[in-house]
């Protein structure tokens, strides 16, 4: 299944895109199921991952057959950000990966909510959530990051790896009327901020001129998604039409 035809229109290539990035990224944290560090931890990741499945099935059914949607298409249909389809890495990697993603969702259905566009009523409710979930990682990224040396070596490794995944997230988006400049810097400070408090060096990259990665709204991703996509995909495609 190719990307549908409806995601011609602006609001629904950018229902896509958010719709995509939630997906993806509860099924990452779905994988921690049973391997978490502590029991505590497996529940709130687990929670983490249903808020965003929700938001999700929402998005995605604003394009078409939610269900279509998440288990038919192929690799280069999904629009989500590439940082979302990251490996989870240690639990380090995960929250870093949680903190510059949730940081950057929270600004901007804070932004969406206040206005009158399509996704107002979705980013109001979801607002809510997705500020446990950026508290949440900002909790661990002091915790790890100003605790232990071996956890202040591992929180700074997994902050520079994913560093160069951020640039994307403020890349233009059809049908997604904000202020992208200004969601960039309120994003910068934010982070840089929690990074200090943990003692954390702020990396360089993106904005450095380095090289940075940046094109999953194009369609085109990361080795690791094809496999976490077969994964996510096997069930329902070995089981068509399948039901309990």
């Amino acid at each position: 299944m190719t990307a549908p035809e409806s995601t011609t229109t602006p609001g629904s290539a950018a229902a896509l895109a958010l719709g995509d990035d939630a997906l993806v990224l509860s099924h990452r944290l779905g994988e921690w199921a049973g391997h978490a560090p502590v029991l505590e931890e497996e529940v709130a990741l687990a929670n983490i991952a249903l808020d965003l499945l929700g938001q999700a099935r929402v998005l995605l059914s604003l394009v078409g057959d939610e269900d279509d949607l998440a288990y038919l298409r192929e690799e280069r249909a999904f629009r989500n950000l590439q940082l979302v389809e990251q490996p989870n890495g240690d639990f380090a990697h995960t929250i870093a990966r949680q903190l510059y993603f949730s940081t950057y969702q929270h600004l901007l259905y804070a932004e969406l909510s206040g206005g009158d566009g399509p996704f107002a009523p979705l980013a109001a409710k979801a607002v809510k959530e997705v500020a446990y979930h950026r508290d949440h990682a900002e909790q661990w990224t002091l915790r790890l990051g100003d605790g232990t040396d071996v956890g202040h070596e591992r929180m700074g490794r997994a902050c520079e790896a994913l560093w160069r995944f951020t640039g994307e997230m403020f890349q233009p988006v059809e049908g997604l009327d904000v202020d992208r400049e200004r969601l960039e810097a309120a994003w910068l400070t934010s982070v840089e901020d929690v990074l200090r408090r943990a003692t954390l060096t702020i990396p360089e990259g993106p904005r450095s001129g380095a090289w940075q990665a940046g094109a999953g709204r194009q369609g085109l991703h990361t080795e690791p998604f094809g496999r976490m996509l077969a994964e996510m995909q096997h069930l329902h495609r070995s089981h068509p039409g399948a039901s309990w």
